[in-house]
C-alpha cells in the first residue's frame, strides 16, 4: 500500500476554488487531510468548499469525516494573509503544508507593460509567497517540520520572448524556493516548486469563451512533446506526493510538470 501519510495533516492552499488549486484541495481531502482553501470571491469559494466535500463524500462514503473550509482572502494584501493564517490555525491548531498556488498567467512584451502591471504581478506571485511562508513557518517549526510548495512555470527557468512579467516573477519564485529550502532544511521544513506547462484549468476555459475548450486543448497539445495537455489531477498528485512521507528527502528542487516542453531540467 502506497500510504502518503497525509491523514489529519493541515494544508493551506491559495487559489483553491478553481482549477489546479481545487484539484489539489480534493486530492488532500481524499487522503484525509484537513484542508483550508482561499480565494477572493467569497461566494465562489464557499461553493467550491461545498462541492469538494460532496465529491469526496461520494467517493469515501457519507460517514467519512471530511474537513474542508474556505476563507475569503486576497493574497496580495498583507492583512488578508495574516487573517487567513490566523483563521486556519485557529480552526485546526497549526499548519503542516502551504501550497502557494494563486497566480494568473500574464504574458506580454516589455513595451506594452506599465509599472502598475509589474507591481501587481510582483505582489501576486512573489510577495504573497513571501508573506505566507513567513507566517506559516513558525507553526511548522512547532510541529517538527512541514512542506511548502510554490507553483511556477518552465518559463521561470527558460523564458520565452513576450513572457513578461510572469517569467520574471516565476524566476524570483524559484530563487525563493531554493533560498528557503537551504535556510530551513535543518528544521525539517522542505520547500519545492512545481513548474507547470500546459495543464487544463479555468484560465483556458475562460480564454475559450463560447467555444468548446477541448478544441483549444487539442491545439495546445501540438506544442507538447507528449502530445497532450496535462490534467489538473496530475498537478494535485505531484503536490500531494511532495508533501508526503514518501518525499522527505526532496527539498530545494523545481520539478517540470509539462509533458517535456521546458528546454531545461
Amino acid at each position: 500500500m502506497f500510504d502518503l501519510g497525509l491523514k489529519n495533516k493541515v494544508v493551506l492552499i491559495t487559489g483553491g476554488s478553481d482549477g489546479l488549486g481545487r484539484a489539489t484541495a480534493k486530492r488532500f481531502a481524499l487522503e484525509g487531510a484537513k484542508v483550508v482553501i482561499c480565494a477572493r470571491r467569497a461566494d465562489h469559494l464557499l461553493q467550491a468548499e461545498d462541492d469538494i466535500i460532496k465529491e469526496v463524500s461520494e467517493y469515501l462514503g457519507q460517514h467519512s469525516k471530511i474537513e474542508v473550509v474556505g476563507y475569503p482572502a486576497d493574497v496580495t494584501d498583507a492583512e488578508d494573509c495574516l487573517k487567513l493564517v490566523s483563521n486556519a490555525t485557529s480552526k485546526f491548531g497549526g499548519i503542516d503544508f502551504l501550497i502557494n498556488n494563486a497566480g494568473a498567467s500574464a504574458a506580454e512584451s516589455l513595451e506594452k507593460l506599465d509599472e502598475a502591471e509589474w507591481l501587481a504581478d510582483f505582489h501576486l506571485k512573489v510577495m504573497s509567497a513571501v508573506r505566507l511562508s513567513k507566517l506559516v513557518i513558525p507553526f511548522m517549526r512547532k510541529r517538527g517540520g512541514g512542506c511548502i510548495i510554490n507553483a511556477s512555470i518552465g518559463g521561470g527557468k527558460a523564458p520565452a520572448a513576450g513572457s513578461l512579467p510572469t517569467s520574471v516573477m516565476r524566476s524570483a519564485g524559484l530563487n525563493l524556493t531554493k533560498s528557503l529550502a537551504n535556510e530551513f532544511a535543518s528544521e525539517q521544513i522542505r520547500v519545492n516548486a512545481v513548474c507547470i506547462g500546459l495543464i487544463k484549468s479555468m484560465q483556458w476555459v475562460r480564454r475559450a469563451g463560447n467555444k468548446d475548450p477541448r478544441e483549444l486543448y487539442d491545439e495546445m497539445a501540438k506544442r507538447v512533446p507528449l502530445g497532450r495537455v496535462g490534467e489538473a489531477e496530475e498537478y494535485a498528485d505531484l503536490v500531494a506526493f511532495l508533501c508526503s512521507e514518501r518525499a522527505t528527502f526532496i527539498t530545494g528542487t523545481a520539478i517540470n510538470l509539462d509533458g517535456g516542453m521546458c528546454p531545461v531540467v
